[in-house]
């Protein structure tokens, strides 16, 4: 007899919530919850902030032009994390996978991201779909679909809050996150 496989509960931001979605639909058994948090997954307009993120070209400049387009509050962006989050991108190989993964014109990019709506209703996950209010990255209507489509979802909008849930409202999102998982099956 075969063991039964196991199970994880999947917490996916932004383009990694499209992946948990995508992992999600694919191998349902695998999964015993759903955390979206800003995610990608159905199909939307790019933003002109989505496209500045993923046309990023190194530069401190730039790195902390991209930061900005992340956070509400624009005191957690200072030139100390911009430059630490600058050095990674400039590491040998990164720049070349990173642009090479949303080249223009990126709708594509969305549009390939995006699971069928009639495979996401399907989805028995208990699923957590969180958004910041004031995500210029992620439209909230992302967010607004993902929980009409997926019939056994809650939604929680952050308000002052940017692409960042997670940073912006760490202490909320954590107490908010685990209480989720935590929850009998």
């Amino acid at each position: 007899m075969a063991p039964e496989p196991m199970t994880s509960s999947l917490v996916g931001n932004s383009f990694g919530g499209a992946l948990s979605l995508a992992l999600a639909i694919r191998a349902a058994q695998r999964v015993r919850r759903l955390v979206l948090m800003g995610a990608a997954g159905v199909e939307f307009e790019l933003t002109p902030a989505l496209d500045a993120v993923w046309g990023y070209q190194p530069s401190f400049e730039n790195m902390r032009t991209m930061m900005d387009l992340f956070a509400y509050d624009r005191s957690l962006v200072n030139d100390e994390l911009a430059e630490l989050r600058y050095r990674a991108s400039i590491r040998p190989g990164f720049q070349e996978s990173f642009s090479a993964m949303f080249p223009a014109p990126r709708q594509r990019s969305i549009e390939a991201l995006a699971s069928p709506e009639s495979e996401i209703a399907k989805l028995p996950h208990q699923t957590l779909v969180i958004h910041g209010r004031e995500d210029r990255v992620i439209p909230m209507a992302t967010s607004l679909k993902l929980a009409e489509l997926i019939p056994n979802a809650q939604l929680h909008v952050f308000g002052k809050c940017g692409h960042w849930t997670q940073i912006e409202h760490s202490a909320r999102f954590a107490r908010l996150v685990n209480d989720f998982l935590d929850e009998a099956a």
